[in-house]
This record gives C-alpha cells, structure tokens and sequence, in this order.
C-alpha cells in the first residue's frame, strides 16, 4: 500500500513531509509544474515536501484511510483553481480519484461512496477557478 508522510499546522491541517508521486489517469496537455506540485502530460502527479493541506473537508474524522485521497483530490482541486487544469472536464474525476483511493487506503465503500457524493454535490464552488489570496509579507522593526 502507497503512504504519505505528513505533520499538522496552524492555517492548514496537515504538510506533506516527503515527496510523493502517483500515477493518475489525468493527463493534461502539457506539464504542469508549481512550486510543491506537478503533473506531467503522461499523468504522474508529484506532491513535493511542505506541500499543505486542509485534508477531508466537511463533517468527517481524518482516518488514515482519508489522508492519501484528501491530499491528491485537494492538489487536483488547487490545479484547477490556478485555471491549470479545466474543472469542467478534470473535476469528475479527480472525485473519483478520491474515492478509489480512500477504498485502496481501507475505508469502506459505503464510507467511501458517502465521500465521493459530498465532494460531487458540494465541490463545485472549491474547483472553480479563481485567484490565489495575496499574501501578505509583515516586516517588523
């Protein structure tokens, strides 16, 4: 079984510890490369190290079986919203992505299928494009 290491944060839940790469059946027309993550036109999606996270978003418990899923699905979803990958053609399956991956980690398929129909009915609005918040830099004395 494939595995994540990762730590919990302040702002985000949790920050990838190591590099991790999966290959996915996502494959965009060019690679895409960011700072903590890419995918490459033949599917392989690298997760690099402090890439973080809010893991499973909505009335759920963050079980080992959910993290590897939430950390692909949120890299996916992040992707789109940069406008790299169209959410209208990615975003179906990037859900399906999780699904099968949290069934592969050990949840069940009940659990997993509940899952899939929350990010279906309620993940629209997080896939659509739009701009990263500005940080904003604090310079004290």
């Amino acid at each position: 079984m494939d595995r994540i290491c990762y730590r919990k944060l302040r702002r985000y839940k949790y920050q990838a510890m190591e590099e991790y790469r999966v290959q996915i059946d996502i494959q965009p027309e060019k690679d895409l490369t960011f700072k903590y993550m890419s995918l490459s036109k033949e599917g392989l999606l690298t997760v690099r190290e402090g890439y973080a996270w809010d893991g499973p978003s909505g009335p759920t418990i963050d079980t080992p079986n959910f993290m590897r899923g939430s950390l692909i699905h949120d890299v996916l979803y992040q992707m789109m919203r940069l406008s790299a990958l169209d959410h209208k053609k990615y975003r179906k399956r990037a859900d399906e992505i999780l699904r099968e991956m949290c069934i592969e980690d050990g949840m069940s398929a009940f659990r997993a299928w509940y899952v899939y129909q929350a990010v279906r009915i309620f993940g629209e609005r997080a896939a659509a494009p739009r701009p990263e918040p500005e940080i904003k830099k604090i310079i004290a004395p």
